[in-house]
């Protein structure tokens, strides 16, 4: 009876986060798939030719117009590297895709705070700089040789099919007159749809976690971990240890937002936070898949070079927003349980809960269902196939096997 009872609060923590998140989530979305719409795939694969600082800048802004998943941002990589994209201008793609996009800090505000979400959009170009930089001194042509040599086996790793397909809007001119083509909202539900199916499992995973954790584990025990007694050593230690933490939690995509804010309450530093959101690239399951894209020296490789500069990112972050009095001084997360009662929250929910309901209409009645069963696809992120959005009536154009 008392592990029922202790399931069933953890439930509701659960169950009271999801209710708080609930219409950022959908709106979030709804911004990122504007933002997917109006950025075609061939843009993003002419820019990215080389590591130089124009265009490792405009891989940073592309990623942050670019899927949210953690899986689909990796796959997507491999194909640019394939395609001839530089391998930093790459990885840079994957960490903006995945760490500056809009759903992350709408939840990051929500959640946390607006400082967080402030520090992850100054911490992501500081790490992406530091990455830059870790690279150029220390990529060895042997190990990108080795690594060119097995991306381009194409090997199929998760999320391939998501990758692979380009739903942006194809109709010429500027981006307002794209947006205003009748494509534009088929485009955008498209991308609401496939955007929510690929992060959807992360969400939940890290939601019952979090609540599993915030319910399970003592306050007391997350202090004494992180040091929080002892000031200077806690800001030492949350960035050196929240990348472990995020790499054994199997957690990626904004799914890690609700064990940040755990996190938080519990006594991480400031910076730490920051660190342990980064880490999202560099969990277990996606340390698989790149030593399947890349070969195990490059996985080493990266697994070191992004550790190292998520650590460094969490320092800065740590530093500048002490220095300028912008760490919070409580730990007031939104994490505890939450009765659903109607004000705010309700009333936004409500609504968003009918956009989102709307595009899935729009989703459906577009032909789109097939294109749920192609989101694990073929490893031909390479393929040059076009996987637009179909007309209304048509069936949606897929990965093409090899």
């Amino acid at each position: 009876m008392r592990e029922l009872r202790a399931l069933g609060h953890a439930l509701l923590v659960s169950g009271s986060m999801t209710w708080e998140i609930l219409w950022a989530l959908i709106l979030g979305f709804v911004l990122a798939s504007v933002l997917q719409a109006v950025v075609r795939r061939s843009t993003i694969e002419r820019l990215l030719g080389d590591d130089s600082p124009r265009a490792l800048a405009v891989a940073t802004g592309l990623g942050a117009a670019s899927s949210s998943c953690s899986y689909a941002a990796v796959a997507l990589a491999r194909a640019l590297f394939r395609k001839g994209a530089s391998f930093t201008a790459a990885m840079v793609f994957e960490i903006s895709s995945t760490n500056l996009v809009v759903e992350l800090g709408i939840i990051l505000a929500l959640l946390l705070g607006w400082q967080f979400t402030l520090a992850e959009f100054i911490g992501g170009p500081v790490m992406i700089v530091f990455l830059a930089l870790w690279f150029r001194l220390f990529l060895r042509a042997r190990i990108l040789e080795a690594a060119r040599s097995q991306a381009d086996k194409g090997l199929a790793g998760t999320m391939e099919g998501h990758a692979a397909m380009d739903m942006s809007i194809h109709a010429p001119g500027s981006v307002w007159r794209r947006l205003r083509s009748g494509d534009a909202v088929t485009s955008i539900s498209h991308i609401f749809v496939m955007e929510c199916a690929a992060v959807i499992r992360d969400i939940a995973i890290g939601l019952l976690v979090a609540g599993a954790l915030a319910a399970w584990v003592p306050s007391s025990f997350w202090q004494r971990f992180f040091f929080a007694g002892h000031p200077l050593l806690s800001k030492v230690w949350g960035p050196l240890i929240g990348p472990i933490v995020s790499l054994l939690s199997f957690v990626c995509s904004i799914g890690n937002v609700p064990l940040a804010a755990v996190l938080w309450n519990g006594g991480i530093s400031f910076g730490g936070v920051v660190a342990f959101i980064f880490a999202d690239l560099i969990i277990v399951p996606i340390l698989f898949i790149y030593r399947k894209y890349y070969g195990t020296s490059m996985m080493l490789f990266v697994l070191g070079s992004f550790y190292v500069t998520m650590v460094g990112a969490g320092y800065v972050v740590e530093l500048l927003f002490g220095a300028l009095g912008l760490v919070p001084s409580a730990r007031h997360a939104k994490v505890g349980e939450t009765a659903i009662r109607f004000d705010y929250t309700t009333v936004l929910n409500i609504v968003f809960l009918l956009v989102g309901a709307a595009l899935v209409t729009r989703f459906v009645r577009t032909g789109g269902r097939p294109m749920l069963k192609m989101m694990g696809g073929d490893p031909s992120t390479g393929d040059g196939h076009d996987h637009s959005p179909p007309p209304p009536g048509a069936s949606p154009q897929g990965p093409t096997p090899p």
